[in-house]
């Protein structure tokens, strides 16, 4: 954190005093020009450019900070602002210092809240969002891409979209590499979602970059559990945790595709599960595990009692996927819609002004695993996806085909599969 010079805080102490602030707000006034300040040492912005501050507050609403928090940070660099108005030029401070006196701002064209660049960036951004959702790519894609070109956008300090070029784009991953020092993966997938930018939203067309090394992924070993250790964690964990360590392990699930079942993709007849909207939005049916039938028939009796409680509520049923609802409107409270994994708590909707049930949620099954992994006392760091590695590894050594581990895993491509080859003991 940038070390603000005690005469620069002299100085905004007077101006606190002058001002019409109340004197309890002086300590979160004085915190937030320490922040717009480092900040603007942090992405080179300068210390009494207006853009600086407008820039400032969209770093703000990307932490998460509420609107009251924004517009009190506001204030307190425009009353920084206007200290440096009111005072005329001084002896220059060193460069690593923040002006304490400054001539008086010149104001640009626009002000702050009217800026060309940024409602171009804002525009940019919204296109980017729609061309994702056009494809169908998932939410993470989404928020994954979203935010390399949000990073581009400071990087540029709010250039213009339209005039951003391919050295643009190569200073911007040299400095995520050497700056930075990012992965292999991120830097990866910040020049895939810049090339999705530039082809499809910029209508540009990429071009080659020289002079910018593309990271190569290391070769990865994933951690697999043996029968004992899926066991000891099982035993760690209660209802319904334990069934869904059941389904990863038994299954190869992802988590996330583990959260989405529904009553309706259980076919006991055929002891076959049915998974929608996997990984690139495809489907695939899995084998339901013996061992946990028994646990999964007395799961479907438990969302049933919650169906029917909920239904005396009154509560307005499920939430479905995409636009299902407009299409069947009564869907949302059928049986075979709820969740097979329901949330423990309804969710209130305020648009609608209703509450609606959800699936549990990730982060709850990712700290039940966390909190069972270290009671067991096992010595390997074991995650919810540890048990989709450890159900492709075992089915390895027991002599399944690699074919028959691809479709159970729903990979595209068989060389993805093959890399559980590394993690059984070869037999030659």
């Amino acid at each position: 954190m940038l070390k603000v010079p005690p005469a620069l805080i002299e100085k905004y102490n007077q101006l606190l005093i002058n001002s019409e602030t109340q004197p309890k707000e002086y300590p979160a006034y004085r915190k937030w020009l320490r922040y717009y300040l480092d900040f603007c040492k942090k992405y080179q912005h300068g210390y009494a450019d207006i853009k600086s501050l407008r820039l400032f507050v969209d770093k703000l609403k990307s932490k998460n900070q509420d609107s009251f928090q924004q517009d009190q940070a506001r204030k307190a660099v425009k009353l920084y602002y206007a200290g440096l108005k009111e005072e005329q030029a001084q002896p220059p401070m060193p460069e690593h210092h923040p002006p304490i006196i400054m001539p008086q701002v010149r104001e640009e064209r626009h002000s702050y809240t009217i800026d060309e660049n940024s409602d171009l960036w804002d525009r940019a951004v919204k296109a980017l969002k729609n061309e994702i959702q056009v494809r169908h790519y998932s939410k993470k894609t989404l928020k994954a891409y979203s935010l390399w070109v949000e990073k581009l956008r400071y990087f540029a300090k709010d250039k213009n979209p339209e005039t951003i070029t391919v050295e643009d784009v190569k200073a911007f991953l040299t400095f995520l590499a050497v700056k930075k020092k990012v992965s292999a993966s991120s830097q990866n997938q910040a020049f895939n979602a810049l090339l999705f930018f530039f082809r499809h939203v910029l209508k540009q067309e990429f071009g080659k970059i020289d002079g910018v090394v593309r990271a190569k992924r290391k070769p990865y070993i994933p951690v697999v559990l043996s029968r004992e250790e899926v066991h000891l964690v099982m035993d760690c964990l209660q209802d319904p945790y334990n069934l869904v360590v059941k389904l990863l392990y038994g299954c190869g699930l992802r988590l996330a595709e583990c959260m989405k079942l529904r009553v309706k993709d259980f076919n006991f007849d055929h002891s076959l599960i049915t998974v929608h909207d996997g990984k690139g939005t495809k489907d695939r049916t899995v084998p339901i595990p013996e061992a946990a039938r028994g646990e999964i028939e007395w799961q479907i009796r438990h969302v049933i009692d919650v169906y029917e409680g909920d239904l005396k509520k009154g509560y307005s049923g499920v939430f479905m996927p995409n636009r299902l609802e407009g299409k069947y409107k009564n869907a949302p409270k059928e049986l075979t819609w709820q969740w097979f994994f329901p949330a423990k708590e309804l969710t209130f909707v305020a648009d609608s002004n209703e509450y609606r049930r959800y699936h549990l949620h990730e982060t709850h099954v990712q700290k039940a695993i966390k909190r069972a992994v270290r009671k067991s006392k096992i010595i390997k760091r074991a995650t919810a996806h540890t048990f989709r590695h450890s159900f492709a590894s075992h089915l390895l050594q027991a002599n399944y085909d690699i074919r028959t581990i691809q479709e159970l895993l729903g990979h595209s491509d068989v060389r993805t599969t093959m890399i559980y080859t590394h993690t059984v003991k070869p037999k030659t």
